[in-house]
């Protein structure tokens, strides 16, 4: 394979579970709303061993690195198949999204 399709298999993968991440992300609050408490816990578990690897690799994806073997662009979207502004932000968007989705479920989670 060729550096250039290999670098398309690690974008869509990247993509892949950046979609899964975002979809959880978004679907907590939505599951407290719903009084689904175990769903969100679970999902919350599952962003937070997210953010472990990420802290684990220094704040980088591990796929990013992955990338960089395979291209010398480092654009904000070299790696995943996004816009460059989502790209750019994407920590700061969905960090938001995550703690206000976080602060959702704990309030409706105590409200009982």
């Amino acid at each position: 394979m060729s550096d250039e399709e290999i670098l398309r298999l690690v974008k869509l993968a990247h993509t892949a579970i950046w979609a899964v991440m975002a979809t959880a992300i978004v679907a907590v609050p939505i599951a407290a709303i719903l009084g689904r408490f175990r769903v969100a816990g679970w999902l919350s578990a599952l962003i937070i061993a997210e953010c472990a690897v990420l802290a684990f690799n220094g704040g980088r994806c591990p796929l990013t690195d992955l990338a960089a073997r395979f291209t010398s662009d480092r654009s904000a979207n070299f790696d995943i198949f996004l816009p460059r502004w989502l790209a750019e932000h994407n920590k700061l968007i969905f960090g938001g999204l995550f703690v206000a989705g976080e602060l959702i479920l704990v309030w409706l989670w105590l409200a009982g």
